[in-house]
C-alpha cells in the first residue's frame, strides 16, 4: 500500500488475501501438530472435521464467486439515489447566508463563461494570488497558469458514493458539465473546506494508489480539465480542476476502489485526491463528473454497464429524492433527439431546439432563429435563451399571465415576475420546448415559475447571447436519458418514482 503525503511517497507492505482464496490450514501444519497427542480414532475424526470444513469453505467461496458473476452478468444498470441540496431529505445544510440572488449571480457567471467558450474568446481562469498550491510541488513551482474549466453552478444535486477499501461513503455533487471526479483528501496540504462527511484518508485504504506523470491517465488531464498536468518531485501527477466562478480543486491524480452499491464496484477508479479546494462547493466532499470525456465516471463505468445514463432531478420541495441510473436505457419510455457534438466543448451535451410554444401556440420565431448551440446541463439553474427567442417567449407568456396576475418588478436576472405564490399560479400556460426529431419538454407551472421572494414568482427563463442552455429547473421531475453510444438524448414525463 502507498501512503501519500505532501508529495512524498513511502512504501508499506501489507499482506492482502482475497476472502474467496482463503483455505483452512488444518490440512498442513495443524494436522501434524496434534498427531502425537491424539489417538488414531481422534486423528481420523479431526481429519474428517477439517475435510468437511474445507469443503464448506470451498463451496461457500465458489457460490460467492458464482453469485458475484451472476450479478455482474445481469446488472444492466446502476441505480443511485439523487437529492436536491435544499430538499427535505437533504443531508447537506445549505449556506444560510446564501440568498436566491446569490444563486442567480453565480448562475449568470456560469452562463457567461460557457458563452465565451463558444465564441472562442479567451477567458481568464482562477488566479492563485497567494500561490498557496505551490506547496504541492517543488519550491519553485508556485506560479501556476490556469485555464478555466466548467463552472459547477450552484451544485443543486448530490449523491453518495463509496471510496477505498474498506469503503467509506461521501456526499458528492453531480455535474454533467465536469469530466474529472474529485474529493477532498487528508492531509489537506493547503486547504479543505468544511464538509458534512469525514475527510477521505488515503492511508486508510488498502487499495489507494497515486498515479504518476508517466501514466496514460495523467496525459488525459488536459482534455478533461483544460489545465496541463503538473508533477511533484516524486513524479506524482497533479491535477487542477478550475471553474468559471474562480473555484478550483488541486491535488494528486489517484486510483482506488469505487463502490456504487454493495454489489457494484469499480476496482480501478481514477479520480482527484484534492489537497487545495477553494470556492463554491458547499459542504459536499467533491464532484462527480458525468461529461463526455475519457476520465469521467461515466466513461470509466461504460465497459461494464454501457455508455449511457439517465436521471430524474427532484424538486427542492419534494418529500423524496430522485435517481441516477448508469447503464441500460429502455428506449420505449422516451422520445429522443439527436445528441450533437460541438468542437469547442466536445465534453458537453448539445441538442437542437426546434420550436417553443406557449399555451399550444408557437412563439413568433422563424425556424432559422433556433439554429443556435443548445446545451442541456445539470449545473445551470435557470434556462437561457437567445435574446430574440426569449423576447418572443416573454411576450406570449405575459400576454396570458397579466390577465390574472399583477406584474412585479424584476428580480436579479429574472425580468418577468408576478405577485402571488407558486401555488396560486398553478394555472400558468404550458410552455413546450420542442427538439429536433419531435422530443419535447412540456412544462407546467412548477417547471416554468420559480419563487424569487415571498409573494413573488418569476418566469424561470432568462436571455443570453446566442446560446441556449436547458437548466435543471426545467428538467425537474422529468426522466432524462443520455445514450452516448447511440448519440441521442431522451425525455419522458412521469416523475422521479
Amino acid at each position: 500500500m502507498r501512503n501519500y503525503c505532501e508529495g512524498i511517497i513511502t512504501e508499506r507492505r501489507i499482506p492482502h488475501v482475497e476472502p474467496h482464496k482463503w483455505i483452512p490450514r488444518c490440512f498442513t501444519y495443524e494436522i501434524f501438530r496434534i498427531r502425537e497427542s491424539m489417538s488414531c480414532k481422534g486423528l481420523q475424526e479431526m481429519k474428517l472435521v477439517c475435510f468437511l470444513t474445507f469443503m464448506i469453505v470451498l463451496a461457500t467461496s465458489s457460490f460467492a464467486k458464482l453469485e458475484e458473476y451472476k450479478l455482474s452478468a445481469n446488472q444492466s444498470s446502476i441505480l443511485l439515489n439523487l437529492y436536491h441540496v435544499h430538499g427535505d431529505a437533504s443531508s447537506l445544510e445549505p449556506n444560510s447566508s446564501s440568498s436566491f440572488c446569490d444563486i442567480l449571480s453565480r448562475d449568470e457567471e456560469h452562463v457567461k463563461f460557457l458563452s465565451s467558450r463558444l465564441r472562442k474568446k479567451d477567458v481568464q481562469g482562477a488566479s492563485f494570488s497567494r500561490h498557496k498550491s505551490g506547496h504541492l510541488l517543488e519550491p519553485n513551482s508556485a506560479n501556476i497558469p490556469l485555464n478555466p474549466g466548467l463552472s459547477i453552478g450552484s451544485g443543486n444535486y448530490y449523491l453518495k458514493l463509496g471510496l477505498g477499501s474498506p469503503p467509506k461513503y461521501y456526499t458528492m455533487i453531480l455535474d454533467t458539465g465536469s469530466s474529472l471526479s474529485w474529493l477532498q483528501c487528508k492531509p489537506c496540504v493547503v486547504y479543505c473546506h468544511s464538509q458534512v462527511d469525514p475527510l477521505f484518508e488515503p492511508s486508510a485504504s488498502n487499495t489507494y494508489r497515486p498515479l504518476y506523470c508517466s501514466s496514460s491517465e495523467c496525459s488525459l488531464l488536459k482534455a478533461a480539465t483544460l489545465n496541463d498536468p503538473l508533477c511533484t518531485a516524486s513524479g506524482v501527477c497533479v491535477y487542477t480542476a478550475s471553474y468559471g466562478d474562480a473555484s478550483y480543486s488541486m491535488g494528486y491524480l489517484s486510483r482506488d476502489l469505487l463502490t456504487l452499491t454493495p454489489s457494484q464496484t469499480l476496482p480501478s477508479f481514477t479520480y482527484g485526491c484534492g489537497q487545495d479546494n477553494e470556492g463554491l462547493f458547499g459542504k459536499a466532499a467533491g464532484i462527480v463528473g458525468l461529461a463526455r470525456d475519457k476520465l469521467s465516471m461515466l466513461a470509466q463505468l461504460s465497459p461494464k454497464y454501457g455508455y449511457a445514463f439517465s436521471y430524474c432531478l427532484p424538486t427542492s420541495t419534494s418529500s423524496g429524492g430522485g435517481f441516477l441510473s448508469i447503464g441500460k436505457i429502455s428506449p420505449s419510455s422516451y422520445k429522443f433527439t439527436p445528441m450533437i457534438r460541438n468542437s469547442q466543448n466536445p465534453s458537453l451535451y448539445f441538442l437542437r431546439l426546434a420550436a417553443i410554444t406557449v399555451a399550444g401556440r408557437p412563439v413568433g420565431v422563424a425556424a432559422a432563429g433556433y439554429q443556435v448551440p443548445t446545451i442541456i446541463d445539470s449545473g445551470t439553474v435557470v434556462t437561457r435563451l437567445p435574446i430574440s427567442i426569449y423576447a418572443a417567449l416573454r411576450e406570449a407568456f405575459v400576454k396570458i399571465m397579466s390577465r390574472r396576475y399583477e406584474q412585479a418588478p424584476a428580480y436579479s436576472i429574472l425580468d418577468t415576475c408576478f405577485k402571488g405564490s407558486l401555488k396560486s399560479m398553478s394555472g400558468a400556460p404550458e410552455i413546450r420546448m420542442i427538439f429536433q426529431g419531435g422530443a419535447d419538454l412540456s412544462l407546467r407551472a412548477p417547471n416554468i415559475l420559480i419563487e424569487a421572494d415571498k409573494g413573488i414568482a418569476c418566469l424561470a427563463f432568462a436571455s443570453s447571447n446566442q446560446i441556449a442552455i436547458i437548466g435543471n429547473h426545467q428538467q425537474q421531475t422529468y426522466n432524462i436519458a443520455y445514450d452516448v453510444s447511440a448519440s441521442k438524448i431522451g425525455f419522458a414525463p412521469g416523475g422521479c418514482r
